[in-house]
């Protein structure tokens, strides 16, 4: 069964390039020239990915993204922007973006990085992970579900995690109080290291020393030049 890609583009002209090249690869493509629209396409169907412009009228495709999210967690996202800043990029990576590709790109480009994203995305859990639950201080972390408890007493408050939330603090959890290299993380989970996966990585290790910051003795720390390092002081002898 062919993957169903949302690609949201006001460019009639160029969006209509785009469609016909990912069906010649087998992907079945469902264009919309708008944010509007894009969302409206987006309620009405089932996609295995979404392709959004940043730039569009009526609604932009940052604004779509997270409406998007709100429905889904887990749908990989690319963004299309002619823009480069790289406070831009970081707002896409915030929402939740997989790949970011700036204007002018050649189509095989995007093409590489769909499959790539989907196959990420389609990947089975390597059956040697025989690891599925941590204690992390005033923490436990279910990996397979996602949900990372915390308890203080009586207190107990729990959150779900996006798969790549629960992915990076799962190998933060191997190796615990030992540096993680940026490169493997960037490897495992993102597929790549480049600049933009590790803007992205930057973002979600933001994400989880939130989760984690209601125990002072966790702490996620930069090593410069290699990686972070996830410190569990109440472990420490």
């Amino acid at each position: 069964m062919s993957n169903k890609i949302l690609l949201v583009e006001d460019d009639q002209n160029f969006g209509d390039v785009l469609r016909s090249y990912l069906e010649m690869h087998d992907f079945d493509v469902t264009l919309a020239t708008d944010g509007v629209a894009g969302l409206e396409a987006y309620t009405k169907g089932e996609f295995n990915l979404c392709i959004f412009d940043v730039m569009m009228p009526k609604k932009d495709g940052f604004t779509l993204a997270r409406e998007v999210r709100e429905n889904n967690k887990d749908i990989p996202i690319i963004f299309l922007t002619a823009k480069t800043l790289k406070e831009d990029v970081l707002e896409g990576f915030k929402i939740g973006a997989d790949d970011y590709i700036s204007k002018p790109f050649n189509s095989e480009e995007l093409l590489y990085r769909v499959q790539a994203i989907l196959k990420r995305s389609e990947a089975k859990p390597d059956p040697k992970d025989d690891i599925k639950e941590f204690n992390l201080g005033k923490y436990h972390f279910n990996y397979p579900l996602r949900i990372l408890t915390y308890t203080n007493g009586k207190e107990t408050d729990s959150d779900k995690l996006s798969p790549k939330e629960a992915h990076l603090l799962r190998m933060f959890c191997i190796y615990k109080n030992d540096v993680l290299l940026r490169s493997e993380a960037l490897t495992k989970i993102w597929g790549e290291d480049n600049y933009f996966t590790a803007r992205s990585m930057d973002v979600f290790v933001t994400k989880l020393r939130k989760y984690l910051s209601k125990d002072e003795n966790l702490e996620i720390v930069n090593i410069h030049g290699n990686g972070f390092r996830l410190i569990d002081r109440s472990t420490e002898v």
